[in-house]
């Protein structure tokens, strides 16, 4: 890996058409291609992001590695641009019919470099994910060309070990695609105090692993009673909202100074400490 001082990141935020893969991968094509003049380092879009939060259209249409249409689409646009993707999260039917919901990590050329099945499944409060979907069991830090970067979904990040994790295997950066929502009918002031932990959750995890941590979320109202609460952010790793994209449809270009983690990194071991 090469020790690069500055990360150009575009955090992608949608809220995707329910069901058409092609519609929402090329809207996230638009926003690579409309802020690529700078060069990317990485590219971050949210879970489910090709499908949206639909049980019929990622579980009756899972998609198997080797020959998934979104993962060939980002692969080319990866060369095309010569940046890393991660590849928010679709549903993955491995060899033997399981169900994972994962995410790719590609390369600038288009190569599958790393992946990670998200182990924590939201089966609460109506959540249903473990019902068809396998939670995966292994973490995953990729090592890019420009950064370590740890991989995280969703309700992963209420599970603050799973970071100590990745942080002891040499995560610098973190992302964490989500499709964070509550119910349409939730009442202003509850819906607020979602948003509040949510944003609250984003901060704690940058801070307390001194990383850089990215969610891409998904905005908007996504299936007839639920709703997505964007709020897209990068953390610095002194917990300090560098970017937040608030409820709007939109690409955020950040450049990051790596330079920060690494002295912090040096100086505070945390991912030493118990």
């Amino acid at each position: 890996m090469d020790i690069n001082t500055g990360a150009k990141i575009l955090n992608i935020q949608i809220n995707p058409k329910i069901g058409d893969k092609m519609h929402n991968c090329n809207k996230i094509g638009e926003f690579i291609s409309d802020n690529s003049k700078e060069g990317l380092d990485l590219v971050i879009m949210p879970e489910f992001f090709s499908t949206g939060i639909d049980d019929n259209s990622f579980i009756n249409h899972p998609e198997e590695e080797k020959n998934s249409p979104v993962l060939l689409y980002f692969g080319e646009l990866a060369r095309q641009f010569r940046t890393n993707i991660i590849c928010g999260t679709i549903i993955e039917k491995d060899p033997e019919g399981k169900l994972f919901n994962t995410s790719y990590a590609l390369d600038r050329n288009g190569a599958i470099v790393g992946k990670y099945r998200k182990i924590h499944l939201y089966n609460y409060l109506g959540g249903n994910e473990g019902k068809k979907i396998t939670p995966g069991n292994t973490p995953s830090v990729v090592n890019f060309d420009f950064a370590a970067v740890g991989m995280s979904i969703c309700f992963d990040i209420r599970y603050p070990l799973l970071f100590k994790n990745l942080i002891k295997m040499g995560a610098e950066i973190i992302v964490a695609p989500a499709a964070w929502c509550n119910l349409t009918s939730a009442p202003e002031d509850e819906m607020a105090d979602f948003i509040n932990c949510w944003r609250a959750l984003n901060v704690a995890r940058a801070a307390e692993n001194l990383v850089y941590f990215i969610s891409s979320n998904q905005t908007g109202k996504s299936y007839p009673y639920l709703y997505s609460i964007g709020n897209s952010m990068i953390v610095n790793p002194l917990g300090k909202i560098i970017s937040n994209a608030q409820n709007n449809e939109c690409a955020v270009f950040e450049k990051l100074d790596m330079t920060l983690v690494r002295k912090l990194k040096r100086e505070y071991p945390v991912y030493n400490i118990d």
